[in-house]
């Protein structure tokens, strides 16, 4: 992908770090403001620690002790703070510079601050900002040692733009003096352009300064930007660099920031607008996938077992559940943030279920379930397996999503549910199909193409930031591909002022100047078309009226099906209410209602179900629409005459294995129950100690068909050594 050209205008380039020599393991993270406790040692491979600035005068607080308290403990560490906000009260205040800079935060039309928190605006990143974060804050971590940075959440609100610092840097950007956005569309879409360029700038400041220093210091310095997805910020009204970041230098990654919170925003799908938590979080996951995928970025996949809005336990059990199924179905990653802030997990008061005035700590039985959750994230493997369905449609999206994005309708655009992007995705979700996700910024890229035979696109929610991707995609389907275009291209952002009606270009709109890269008309009527080898498909409706109304999306389906069946010479669409993959020993499934039946999904085996707290051996599994499995599937197992634990609610070190025995231990929170699986070649007895070799009450069963045993005990964060003899 090259860098948009809008971006161009960036003075500072970012530079390749050197390779780094060795590094830790680091498949598994969590982020944390506190320093290490008992209660919140939950095992991943790194801790994240977060913010230089404490809350508290507390010695243990200072940045550098809550560092070395995590690595005491075996930690990686690694440093986050935000980028767009954080605890930076010297800069606003003055006590940095001596200037005052309250007025560099972002502020509405009513001339209100936007605020994360007390005296926390979100910040227009300025020059002299980013100065601040590079002395203050980033030269302070890497002297502390740490090697890898990540700058969260780069935001910028789409009805923010109306603060004077913002207007300056308008007139540095544009060269012409700031439009109230509120007026026009063509002003909103400049105005979030900026926002867009402006946290682009930041990042490329703020991580280009941190490998630079890193290598005087002789580190390699790794930079990673913790965002939520495309699709989250564009329905939540924000603006942030996303894809375009993929290709710097200077990024080495990325954590993919979703979670309940981002997946339960209601969308609308045959007529009916509601919460859909799996499908949106299946398609944020490959949004941020396909995002890296194709520019060789790490990528960890986010979820929390609760979220920021109070809610009750019953209810961040069920979403949580649906969330961490989807981001398994991407079986090419393996990297993961297992959970943020383990001390409100942990530590936090939350109702029991809907209604109740009743707040309680986590319950034993889901904080069982979830370590045997985030355990098995250390173990997971990466595979070539696809989840089950018919691979292949793709549907296109590009940053240029969040610049349309208003509050309100604006002249005669209104797409405020966001619509136009489910109309292309939702019909086939929720009929079985795996849609994959295409970044117009990754176009040039050959990987980007790998699993695309149709690919589904509208200009009626985004617009094209270059002129070369129309001939990346030109490209594709002149060697085979197949094309539909769905959209109206009447709304009044195809009239903004931009590269396609500049210059020497006239086009009235974008679609015209890829239909004439096509080697089409460029205002082609509804029907088919021939490209080189492959074929364009014109559809004249904008995708959101696909699911506004019941059973609109019928002849669209059906349009796809047929396209899809041309592609791949005779193969149809699978349509089906259900998405299965095996993972190595792990079967992840999860069945869908609002589909095409109401038919459970059955699965026959020997299965350990680890959404049940008891572990309990299964022949037979039985999935609802609505619900998700997560099983770990004893057939599979590799050397299964070898002793192993194959199940846990902590984290397994030190084994050994014996000609008649196995021993091992684990760790993992304190005021938490182990429940464990462990696979033996006979039934043993057991003898559990804690770490001062003292004797640890537990329960055990033995399931002979499965030749597991069953132990539970009081998990520490010291260790509890299990001894099994046979």
């Amino acid at each position: 992908m090259g860098l948009l050209s809008a971006l161009s205008l960036c003075a500072v380039s970012c530079r390749q770090a050197a390779a780094p020599t060795s590094t830790p393991r680091e498949q598994t993270a969590f982020q944390t403001s506190q320093p290490w406790s008992p209660s919140i040692d939950v095992r991943a491979d790194v801790a994240i620690v977060y913010g230089v600035r404490p809350n508290t005068t507390d010695s243990i607080h200072i940045f550098e002790n809550r560092v070395k308290s995590w690595r005491d403990r075996g930690y990686t560490t690694h440093f986050m703070t935000g980028i767009a906000w954080g605890n930076y009260e010297d800069y606003f205040t003055g006590r940095w510079d001596g200037r005052p800079h309250m007025d560099e935060g972002q502020r509405q039309q009513n001339g209100d601050t936007i605020w994360h928190g007390g005296n926390i605006p979100y910040i227009v990143p300025t020059l002299n900002y980013l100065k601040y974060m590079k002395e203050e804050h980033i030269k302070r971590v890497i002297d502390a040692g740490i090697d890898a940075i990540f700058l969260e959440e780069p935001e910028f609100w789409t009805f923010a733009g109306y603060s004077d610092a913002f207007k300056r840097e308008w007139k540095e950007y544009y060269g012409f003096d700031w439009r109230p956005q509120h007026e026009s569309a063509e002003n909103t879409y400049l105005s979030n352009k900026l926002k867009y360029h402006l946290y682009y700038r930041a990042l490329n400041e703020c991580f280009t300064f941190a490998k630079e220093y890193g290598r005087s210091k002789g580190m390699n310095v790794r930079c990673y930007v913790p965002t939520h997805s495309l699709i989250n910020y564009s329905q939540w009204h924000i603006v942030s660099p996303e894809a375009s970041i993929a290709s710097m230098d200077c990024v080495d990654g990325y954590i993919a920031q979703v979670w309940t919170g981002t997946s339960r925003v209601p969308n609308c799908y045959n007529g009916v607008f509601k919460e859909r938590i799996f499908e949106n979080a299946f398609m944020e996951y490959g949004c941020m996938e396909s995002m890296t995928a194709p520019t060789q970025r790490k990528v960890f996949f986010l979820t929390d077992p609760i979220e920021d809005c109070p809610r009750d336990w019953e209810d961040y059990k069920k979403s949580y559940q649906a969330t961490f199924t989807a981001k398994l179905l991407y079986p090419r990653n393996n990297n993961y943030e297992v959970m943020p802030w383990p001390e409100r997990i942990y530590n936090g008061l939350y109702q029991t279920h809907k209604g109740s005035d009743k707040k309680e700590h986590v319950s034993r039985p889901f904080s069982t379930q979830m370590q045997v959750m985030i355990n098995s994230l250390n173990s997971i493997p990466v595979s070539e397996n696809r989840v089950s369905g018919s691979q292949g449609v793709s549907v296109l999206m590009a940053n240029s999503l969040m610049f349309q994005r208003t509050l309100e309708p604006i002249e005669d655009f209104d797409d405020t549910r966001f619509s136009d992007f489910y109309g292309l995705t939702m019909p086939f979700l929720k009929r079985g199909v795996p849609v994959n996700i295409v970044h117009i910024e990754n176009t040039g890229y050959e990987k980007t193409w790998e699993n695309t035979r149709v690919l589904l696109m509208t200009y009626s929610n985004m617009k094209p930031l270059e002129a070369e991707a129309h001939h990346n995609i030109a490209k594709w389907v002149a060697d085979g591909g197949t094309l539909i275009y769905c959209g109206r291209d009447n709304d009044a952002f195809q009239r903004v002022q931009e590269w396609w009606n500049t210059g020497d270009n006239k086009y009235a709109c974008p679609s015209a100047h890829l239909f004439t890269t096509l080697g089409l008309d460029p205002a082609p009527a509804t029907g088919v078309y021939t490209s080189g080898k492959g074929k364009v498909y014109v559809v004249r409706q904008d995708p959101k009226e696909m699911v506004d109304q019941p059973n609109a999306d019928k002849d669209f389906v059906a349009l796809v099906n047929k396209a899809y069946t041309e592609a791949t010479e005779g193969e149809a669409l699978q349509f089906k209410n259900s998405y299965l993959l095996h993972r190595g020993t792990y079967t992840i499934a999860a069945v869908m209602d609002e589909s095409v039946s109401d038919e459970p999904l059955t699965l026959d085996g020997r299965f350990i179900d680890l959404f049940d707290p008891a572990l309990p051996v299964l022949r037979q599994k039985t999935v609802l629409p609505g619900q998700q499995a997560f099983l770990f599937d004893l057939a599979q197992v590799e050397h299964p005459e070898r002793a192993q634990v194959v199940a846990a609610a902590a984290r397994v070190y030190d084994e050994q294995q014996g000609e008649n025995s196995y021993s091992f231990t684990v760790k993992s929170p304190i005021n938490t129950t182990n429940a464990m699986r462990v696979l033996l070649p006979r039934e043993a007895k057991a003898t559990v100690t804690d770490a001062e070799g003292q004797p640890v009450e537990f329960t055990s069963a033995w399931d002979a068909e499965s030749r597991t045993l069953f132990l539970g005990f009081e998990n520490s964060p010291e260790g509890v050594k299990v001894n099994l003899e046979w």
